[in-house]
């Protein structure tokens, strides 16, 4: 088994405005797919890889608590944090060492969710 975690479901409030803001810090474009019932964007991805979306529905919130995501800012970590809070993110722990895994950058999204920003 070569990833442990296969996806993941990031919730949001508005869909487009989400969409805006991960493209933003990820500095690629994520894609808005439609599928009978419901409107996800898709996180860029190749197939093998370890993706997910995001996605509104009734019973799941972003938040603050809980989980953490790692989301990959190889490279461009400082480009990915610089285009948090003009986005509609902040920024809740700036850039950090963490040990020999890199450093990271913890943040909260447009829509309210705590994510990691991640780089080598």
């Amino acid at each position: 088994m070569a990833n442990q975690i296969v996806w993941c479901d990031i919730p949001v409030l508005d869909l487009d405005r989400a969409i805006k803001f991960y493209s933003a810090v990820l500095g690629v474009e994520v894609k808005k797919q439609e599928f009978p019932g419901m409107t996800i964007g898709i996180l860029p991805h190749n197939d093998g890889e370890v993706g997910g979306c995001l996605f509104t529905g009734s019973e799941d919130k972003p938040s603050d608590k809980g989980l953490l995501v790692y989301l990959n800012a190889n490279g461009r970590l400082d480009d990915a944090i610089a285009a948090v809070m003009p986005n509609g993110g902040s920024v809740l722990k700036p850039k950090h060492p963490i040990g020999p895994y890199g450093s990271r950058a913890i943040i909260l999204d447009s829509e309210g969710n705590r994510l990691a920003l991640h780089s080598d």
